[in-house]
């Protein structure tokens, strides 16, 4: 873990204090406030003290404070090589960071350092720069709320109202998922689109997400830090985990139908350690897959 102490609770809660006392909103009851809501026990018997009887010098008598701005957290040099470190990712690139504020920066480690495996070997092209103008556009009509005009190869040319881009690590592939305007659910892979523009701004009910999910549970025996691992390997998905005992954890995992194969083969990778309980069509999908693997195993051999 990447730690520096200026983003310990003291710091986070003293800054917390002094913007208040800035916009002049500060007194003694809102900084006991603020110490139970954000400190640890030990934190919140010190702040208050250490402020009130000028051991840290930053408030006056009537909680005004001589400082002019409100405090910012700058960033540590830890940090800054690390973000120069995930900048040489060709992905992350798609969203525009401040490369140029980082060129003097030591990347905390080289692009070579992770090895992925089991991945398709023909990802989106996230250095060509028509698919990253494309990719910004959807970004813009996202963040803007407004429609899309799009043309993939071979189709003409549609208007879609956007949801949301996903992520496949399987693939190493986005997919715009989108619906048109009478409802109908898309997903469009980034790559294949040949046209794009903006459309117009969305009223507020075009613009909510139409797309439905399933619901998968899971049982999981933490051996050998498999909870740890699933949790980073399902950390796209909206998912719940409840704990039954010391060793035994329930997952519910929701996604897309369109990417039931793709979840059915990322469960398939923790072998007995997570067992499918629910629903019975996956339990299906899992025993037919199980089977086929079984008979490509008997006719290789």
């Amino acid at each position: 873990m990447i730690f520096h102490e200026l983003y310990s609770t003291y710091y986070n809660v003293v800054s917390e204090i002094l913007t208040e006392a800035v916009r002049g909103e500060l007194s003694g009851e809102r900084i006991r406030k603020i110490v139970e809501e954000k400190a640890y026990l030990e934190s919140g018997l010190s702040i208050p003290k250490a402020l009130e009887e000028k051991e840290w010098p930053l408030l006056r008598e009537n909680y005004t404070t001589p400082i002019e701005h409100v405090p910012t957290m700058p960033l540590t040099e830890v940090q800054k090589q690390w973000m120069k470190a995930i900048c040489q990712d060709p992905r992350i690139r798609l969203f525009d960071p401040p490369i140029q504020e980082l060129k003097d920066t030591e990347p905390l480690f080289e692009a070579g350092f992770f090895v992925c495996f089991d991945r398709c070997s023909d990802g989106d092209p996230y250095e060509d720069s028509l698919y990253r103008e494309h990719f910004r556009l959807v970004l813009l009509a996202l963040k803007e709320r407004r429609g899309l005009r799009l043309r993939c190869r071979g189709k003409r040319c549609r208007l879609y109202i956007p949801e949301r881009l996903e992520y496949s690590a399987k693939d190493d592939k986005f997919r715009l998922i989108a619906h048109s305007p009478k409802g109908t659910p898309y997903v469009i892979r980034m790559s294949g689109i040949c046209q794009l523009s903006l459309s117009e701004k969305l009223a507020e009910e075009e613009a909510g997400a139409r797309a439905e999910k399933e619901t998968v549970l899971l049982e999981l025996s933490d051996e050998r830090n498999t909870l740890e691992r699933a949790m980073i390997h399902f950390s796209d998905l909206e998912k719940e985990t409840v704990k039954l005992d010391d060793t035994h954890y329930r997952i519910a995992l929701r996604y897309r139908k369109d990417d039931e194969m793709e979840i059915l083969i990322r469960v398939l990778s923790f072998g007995p350690k997570l067992r499918v309980s629910s629903p019975e069509s996956f339990v299906r999908l899992l025993r037919e897959r199980l089977s086929m693997q079984k008979r490509l195993k008997g006719f290789r051999s």
